[in-house]
């Protein structure tokens, strides 16, 4: 654990030493506030709600978070230090987990420094404060899955732009995976079987889930395992890239 530590500390120092997490934050914070209020007639419901604000989050994601993980280790492949990392006296999976907690660090910093839309909707009205609770968690669970994707096609590559463009796609796959477009997709050839499991995979229908202040345990659950398999994935991938 201590060198899982070490790896997030400089790994989350090396986000701010650069403009990256500056320019995250504040494309963040300014399309999540600009979609919530123009296109989510945020104020024209009149509901006391942060729904129009947590709906766009998912799509926002699809192509912030990427850009997040697309420097985990194609960054590290390209400047020859990945070598040099994994002969440190930490084990690949510290390394990566270290890495993806920095990530998701910065994500839940990025998630929190939009709290005042909480307390704006407090000021107007009575929200219903579980809900805005479970969809924080839920969109905190949903950004560290597709980091943790980002983070397995990012050990893929040495560029970083290959990775963006990769992780964009996979990302996209899996949040309409239970959407009609995809499985209209699958049933023409798959059993009922392989099409139910498919959808089961959909980031956006476990978010949803979430959002709408219903905590099940199986989409936490869902999101944690997410995480958890595409962490191995990155694992196997760097021993493999070791190992040749």
């Amino acid at each position: 654990m201590n060198g899982t530590l070490v790896i997030a500390r400089r790994e989350f120092a090396a986000y701010f030493a650069s403009p990256l997490a500056a320019v995250f934050i504040v494309l963040f914070l300014a399309l999540s506030s600009a979609l919530a209020f123009y296109l989510g007639g945020f104020f024209e419901r009149g509901q006391a709600d942060l729904q129009p604000f947590f709906a766009f989050h998912p799509w926002l994601y699809l192509f912030l978070v990427p850009a997040v993980g697309m420097r985990l280790w194609a960054e590290e492949r390209k400047s020859g230090t990945l070598e040099l990392l994994l002969t440190l006296p930490v084990t690949p999976w510290q390394a990566v987990l270290g890495k993806f907690l920095a990530g998701w660090a910065l994500l839940g910093i990025a998630l929190v420094l939009t709290v005042p839309m909480w307390w704006t909707v407090s000021w107007l009205g009575d929200p219903d404060h579980g809900v805005i609770v479970a969809s924080y968690l839920g969109s905190w669970l949903l950004s560290g899955a597709m980091l943790a994707v980002g983070s397995a096609l990012s050990a893929l590559t040495r560029n970083q732009v290959v990775a963006f463009v990769v992780t964009v796609v996979v990302c996209f796959a899996l949040m309409l995976a239970g959407h009609p477009l995809v499985q209209d997709a699958v049933q023409g050839w798959a059993p009922r079987d392989v099409i139910d499991a498919v959808a089961a995979l959909s980031f956006l229908t476990h978010v949803q889930s979430i959002q709408r202040g219903v905590l099940d345990l199986r989409d936490v659950l869902f999101f944690l395992l997410s995480i958890a398999a595409w962490l191995c994935a990155t694992v196997l991938i760097l021993d493999a890239k070791k190992a040749g």
